[in-house]
């Protein structure tokens, strides 16, 4: 794979943070919530396993109901969806504290969660490559700005954190689309 050797550059340049403190996650009732995927989604182009949570609960219900849309205009009535808070601990997470500190990595911003589902490839391509490369020069995650509220997002880099599957988990309860979440 040839990377992008100015990204490697002004990725290398940002000092690594340490992350201790509960993240959120929303996953389909059932699912485990420290399950990783390789899902090309914003900030992996498939090639590792990640998990994608939030720094806040509404920012999780936020990022599920984009994705459980789609474009559709009613949210599916059937979905029933479980909120877990995790005790996270990263090392060295690479963290962009909003939209223009991603413009220094090279995303064009003007269109950052503005773009539809369908549209998601104007835009994804160089997420994926900022989240390729910190993957590559070790970091253990991201901390970023969400790109559909006002919470930030931290994506673990699940191969690069071996005591993930160790990290306390707590079940929130369900979520109820439109109503007040009920503790389990």
């Amino acid at each position: 794979m040839r990377r992008d050797a100015a990204l490697l550059d002004a990725l290398e340049a940002i000092e690594p943070v340490i992350f201790d403190a509960p993240v959120w996650r929303l996953v389909r009732e059932g699912r485990d919530p420290l399950q990783c995927s390789a899902s090309g989604g914003r900030w992996d182009d498939a090639s590792f396993p990640v998990l994608y949570t939030s720094m806040t609960e509404a920012g999780a219900l936020e990022e599920m109901r984009f994705h459980l849309m789609r474009g559709q205009p009613v949210m599916p009535s059937k979905v029933r969806y479980e909120m877990f808070r995790i005790g996270l601990a990263l090392d060295r997470a690479l963290q962009f504290l909003d939209i223009a500190a991603l413009a220094t990595a090279g995303l064009r911003t003007e269109h950052f969660g503005r773009l539809s589902y369908a549209e998601r490839q104007g835009e994804y391509p160089r997420t994926q490559q900022i989240g390729e490369a910190a993957h590559f020069l070790d970091f253990d995650g991201l901390i970023v700005p969400s790109a559909r509220s006002e919470a930030r997002n931290v994506v673990v880099f699940c191969e690069k954190v071996p005591t993930l599957k160790d990290s306390p988990v707590t079940a929130e309860g369900l979520a109820e689309w439109g109503k007040p979440r009920q503790k389990a």
